[in-house]
């Protein structure tokens, strides 16, 4: 059975958001968006349900990570090519982001990552599985 994710996250100012990712290349389906939800399309298989918050905490009975201070999740986004991960992590920064961490380079891996607006962490990283260490 071949399975899709949606990952949900809270999100202040949905339109706000909305930009952001629009500015990094995502579409959003249309079908489920509206003033209080948008579906972005992250691959056939991928999406992030992006939810005020108000609309987020009828999903569940626990408070909203305070990402100023917590991380609750680190979302990593793979890319064709090293050039494709600064790509993205500049237009990130440039579009409202911040950075998150310093890049990573080992060699057979680099990723670069980011906070979103609303705080939310973002990895992009490409892997070339034929430059692994073998040990």
């Amino acid at each position: 059975m071949s399975r899709k994710i949606f990952v949900n996250l809270p999100v202040k100012d949905l339109d706000r958001a909305i930009a952001f990712f629009t500015g990094l290349g995502f579409a959003f389906n249309p079908q489920f968006t509206d003033s209080t939800a948008t579906c972005m399309i992250i691959s056939d298989s991928a999406f992030a349900m992006l939810l005020v918050e108000s609309k987020f905490t009828s999903f569940t009975t626990k408070k909203i990570a305070d990402t100023s201070t917590a991380s609750e999740t680190i979302l990593a986004l793979s890319a064709d090519d090293r050039a494709a991960v600064d790509a993205l992590a500049d237009k990130a920064i440039a579009t409202g982001g911040s950075v998150a961490m310093p890049p990573m380079d080992l060699g057979f891996m680099y990723g670069r990552s980011f906070y979103d607006p609303d705080g939310h962490h973002w990895e992009v990283f490409h892997m070339d599985p034929t430059a692994m260490p073998s040990d």
